[in-house]
C-alpha cells in the first residue's frame, strides 16, 4: 500500500514537474484592443457593459475586441491570423477555440488576434450574424492591417480562422463580397477587410454556398466525417472553391464528430495531429515566409 502511494506520488510529481513548468512558462496574452473605442455601430448604448465569463466561456459581448497573442520574436515571420472561436453564436469557447489555437499558431511563427464578436443568439440579443458579427470580423482584419507596423505584421499575409459558428464568420468575410463599413468610416476602414487566406474548422452552414467564390482566398478546411452539422457545408464549400479555381485543401477525419478543437479533446491520433496539417499547408502556401504567400509550392508532375 505504501509502495503504491509512493509510486503514485512520484508519478504525480513527475507529471507536475513537466507540465506545471510548461504552463508556468507560457507567456501571458498581450493587450486587448476594442475594435471601436467609442462603441460598435448599433451597440453604442451598451458600450462598456461587462462581459459574462463562466468557466472558460464568454458571453454578453457588446464591445468587440481582439486579444493579441504574439509569436516569439525569435521566429515570428510576419504572418497574422484573426481567430473567431465558436459557441453557436450564444457564447465563445474562449480557451479551447481561441487561446489554444493562438498558441498553436505561435509555434509556427504566426501572431494571432483572438476575436470577441457580438453574439446574435445570446439571451436577449438584438444582433445579427450577417450584419453585426461578420462586421466585427471584417473590422478585426482591417484593424490588424492598420496596426501592422506596430506588431511587425505583413499586411499582405493576414488570414482568418474560425471554429464552427466562428467558421461561419470566416466564410462570410472570405467568400462573400464585403458591404460598406458599418458606422461612420474612420482611418481603420481605409484598409481591406478581405483576408489573404482562410482556415475553416468544422464551419457551420451559414455562408455556404459562397456568393463570391472566384474572388475567395486560398482555403484550408477541416471537419469530422461524423459531423452531421458541419461536414456537408465543408464538402460543399470545398467543391465550390475548387470549381472556381481557388486553391483549397480539405481534411475529413474518420469517426470524428463536432468540436474536436485543436485536437486536445480527442484520443484519435489523426485528430490530435490535424494542426500539423495546417502548419504544412501554411508552409506550402508561402504564408510563413516574409514576402511570401503569392503562390504555393507546386507539386511535381506525375511520371508514368
Amino acid at each position: 500500500m505504501r509502495l503504491a502511494l509512493k509510486l503514485g506520488w512520484l508519478a504525480a510529481s513527475l507529471w507536475c514537474a513537466t507540465w506545471c513548468a510548461v504552463a508556468a512558462a507560457q507567456p501571458a496574452a498581450g493587450p486587448v484592443h476594442l475594435l471601436w473605442p467609442d462603441g460598435a455601430p448599433g451597440a453604442e448604448r451598451r458600450h462598456g457593459e461587462p462581459e459574462t465569463v463562466r468557466d472558460t466561456y464568454v458571453s454578453n459581448i457588446h464591445d468587440p475586441s481582439v486579444t493579441v497573442v504574439a509569436a516569439d520574436p525569435r521566429h515570428a515571420n510576419g504572418a497574422a491570423v484573426v481567430i473567431a472561436p465558436g459557441g453557436g453564436h450564444r457564447m465563445l469557447v474562449w480557451m479551447n477555440e481561441g487561446m489554444v489555437a493562438a498558441r498553436a499558431l505561435n509555434r509556427v511563427g504566426v501572431t494571432a488576434f483572438v476575436l470577441k464578436y457580438r453574439l446574435a443568439r445570446d439571451e436577449g440579443s438584438t444582433y445579427s450574424i450577417e450584419r453585426d458579427a461578420a462586421a466585427d470580423m471584417r473590422r478585426a482584419v482591417r484593424w490588424v492591417r492598420a496596426h501592422a507596423a506596430e506588431y511587425k505584421i505583413d499586411p499582405q499575409r493576414v488570414g482568418v480562422m474560425g471554429f464552427s459558428a466562428g467558421g461561419e464568420l470566416a466564410t462570410l468575410v472570405a467568400d462573400h463580397a464585403a458591404p460598406a463599413p458599418a458606422g461612420k468610416p474612420d482611418a481603420v476602414d481605409r484598409y481591406s477587410a478581405r483576408p489573404d487566406f482562410q482556415v475553416l474548422v468544422y464551419p457551420g452552414p451559414l455562408g455556404v454556398p459562397a456568393t463570391a467564390a472566384t474572388a475567395a482566398p486560398p482555403a484550408f478546411i477541416v471537419a469530422g466525417s461524423n459531423d452531421k452539422c458541419c461536414a456537408p457545408p465543408s464538402i460543399a464549400l470545398y467543391q465550390q472553391l475548387i470549381a472556381a479555381g481557388v486553391s483549397a485543401e480539405l481534411h475529413l477525419y474518420a469517426d470524428t464528430d463536432h468540436a474536436f478543437n485543436m485536437g486536445q479533446r480527442s484520443e484519435r491520433l489523426s485528430d490530435v495531429h490535424w494542426p500539423d496539417r495546417l502548419a504544412d499547408w501554411l508552409a506550402d502556401g508561402g504564408w510563413l515566409v516574409p514576402g511570401g504567400g503569392k503562390a504555393g509550392v507546386p507539386s511535381p508532375a506525375v511520371v508514368k
